[in-house]
Order: C-alpha cells, then structure tokens, then sequence
C-alpha cells in the first residue's frame, strides 16, 4: 500500500512544475493576444514531458494499490480511468500544437504517452477530425461528433428509455461494440510495423507485472473498455447544445457563444470535481477552447473571464429541468415535432 501511494504522490509531484512554469505572470482575466504572448514565453519541452510522465506513474501507482483488495481494485479501476481521461485531453492539446514547444514534439508526445498506448487513431488521423472537420463545423451536419451521437440514437424523435441508455452509450452493448472497433481500429499496424499493436500489449503486461491479473483486469481492460470512455462520452455531451445551437455570426467568440454550453458556472465544488476527473485540463471550459483553439488550458480559464457568456449555462448534467441532457432530450423532442409537421400533407 505504502508503494502504490508514493507511486501516486511521485506522480503529482512530476505534474507540478508543468502548472507553476505556465502560472507565472498569467492574469485573472485577459484577451487571447495577451495570453497567447504569455503561453509563448513560456513554451518549452521538458515540463509536458514531465507532466505525462507523471501521469503514467500515477498509473502506475493504481496498478499496484489494486492488488490490495476488492475495494482497492475498485479505486484503482475508477483512478486509472481519470487518469486515461487525462491523457487523452493533454494529447488532445498536443494536437492543437500548444503542449509542448515544437510541433515534432507535440506530435511526439501525443503519440508516445496517449495514442499508442491507449490505442487511439494516429496523431495525424485525429488532427484531421478533430482540429480541421469538427472546430470549423461544430453543431453542423458535416460535424463527426454530431455523426457520433446520432449513431448512438441521438436523433429526432427518441423515446426517453432510448435517450437514458444513449446517456450510458458506452456500457451497452452497442457501445462496447463501438469501442472495441474503434480501438481495433486504432491498433491497425502500418506497412511493416507492428509498434501500434505491441504498445496497449505492453501496457497490459506493464499492469501484470506491477499488480497482478487484478491490476490487468480492474487498473488497464475494465478502465479502457467501459470507464474512460463514459468519461469521454459525457464530456462529449457537455461541448456544445448539439440539438439546438443558435446559429450567430461574428467574431469565433460571438460564434462559439452561439453552440457552446458552459456547465457549472456558479458551483466551485462541481466545477473542481469535474476539473479533476472527467473535465479536466480545459475541458470544463471548452466554450473558451473553441473561441480560441490555440491557447493551452492554463489560460482558458482567464480568457472565459473576458469573454461574454455562452447562451446556455447548465448548473447540473443530469437533474433538473435546466440540466444539460434535459435541455438535450427536449431539442431532440421539438426536432421530431417540427420534421411531422414539414412531413403532413397540407389541406
């Protein structure tokens, strides 16, 4: 127990000086040129490389605490999931090329502590969809995110057993289906290599010899499987009002405010949470990220400050009427209602 703590402390503490390199100098509130000055300043290499690191030997630390006891495993299961929630929105900054310095190392980065490992697309694959089809097409038809939920049956006219399931896609069988194509997918070998295979094999065996089958079961299969990508999946449902953007013109921030939704704004505790497990570096405010994709997340905060409010602010979601899935599953209702009454012939 002793060794899966310090392995988790030595993690945090790697972690620290990629936070306190960026903090200096960074005001409350700002305009993207000032911080994006700031964030140049202090653009190196080795500080993200310290910081993943940290995050594997976080990993690393769960792996060993989850041969401890079921409760212990259940902890680990839960901890390794953030953790890979973590490093998929760190990469996800690599691919904005804001991580690290350069853009090799970027590049680098992502692919050697997130994309391998974890099995995701190449580096380049997710550059294509995420940075060049969904920022300038968020909420529109040819939006791969909106194809994403659609294929989960988030479409005109669901039932309310079919939107509850569609909110745990993931842990149906359905979704289990999708994420093991996609992880297969991701696991492709080019022409004479087989590294993209051999990297989630050695991460498997890595679990294996630190904690045990326990840690291969419940600290790499069950948090790859079924728990990351619930994350991932809720994270998804909270970047934009899918279903019901209103369409404005003007600067990106008058455009973004438009079609993206910011959740908690007035609950610290909530926002602190969610920071730190399934929102975390920038994620929570993705309205920011998507007025300005070329800030690091340590600025998005700071640049939300002085930028007008998103026209929807969800305090919870999940409960109550003013909710984010609420507000989800009503767009969707309305859609179907409208699309009868194109479809009724007229008298």
């Amino acid at each position: 127990m002793l060794l899966a703590l310090s392995l988790i402390a030595l993690g945090v503490a790697l972690r620290l000086p990629d936070h306190a390199r960026f903090a200096r100098g960074t005001p409350q509130a700002a305009d993207a040129a000032r911080l994006i000055a700031i964030q140049r300043s202090h653009a190196n290499d080795w500080t993200p490389t310290l910081l993943l690191v940290g995050q594997w030997i976080q990993i690393a630390g769960y792996w060993r605490l989850a041969s401890q006891g079921p409760w212990a495993a259940a902890v680990a299961a839960v901890g390794v999931a953030v953790q890979f929630r973590h490093l998929q929105e760190i990469s996800h900054h690599a691919v904005h090329g804001v991580l690290a310095r350069t853009r090799r190392t970027n590049r680098l980065l992502a692919e050697a502590f997130a994309h391998y490992p974890l099995g995701l697309p190449p580096e380049p694959v997710r550059r294509q969809r995420h940075v060049r089809d969904h920022h300038p097409q968020a909420t529109l038809a040819s939006d791969p995110n909106l194809a994403e939920l659609a294929a989960a049956g988030l479409r005109p006219g669901i039932t309310g057993t079919r939107f509850a399931l569609a909110l745990v896609h993931p842990l149906t069988p359905q979704g289990i289906r999708t994420t093991s194509r996609t992880l297969t997918a991701g696991l492709q070998p080019g022409p004479g290599r087989w590294d993209r295979t051999a990297a989630p094999i050695a991460v498997l065996a890595a679990a294996y010899l630190t904690g045990g089958w326990t840690a291969a079961l419940a600290g790499a299969l069950l948090p790859r499987l079924l728990l990351y990508p619930l994350l991932a999946w809720w994270s998804l449902l909270v970047e934009h009002t899918w279903f019901d953007p209103d369409h404005r013109t003007g600067t990106p921030a008058e455009t973004e405010a438009g079609r993206c939704l910011r959740l908690y704004p007035g609950n610290r505790l909530l926002a602190g949470l969610a920071t730190a497990t399934w929102l975390p570096y920038g994620d929570l405010h993705h309205y920011a990220h998507s007025a300005h994709p070329g800030l690091r997340w340590n600025y998005l905060s700071a640049l939300e400050q002085h930028l007008p409010a998103p026209h929807f602010t969800p305090a919870a979601l999940f409960l109550g009427p003013h909710s984010a899935t609420r507000r989800h599953h009503r767009a969707l209702t309305v859609q179907a209602r409208d699309n009868e009454h194109q479809a009724a012939p007229r008298r």
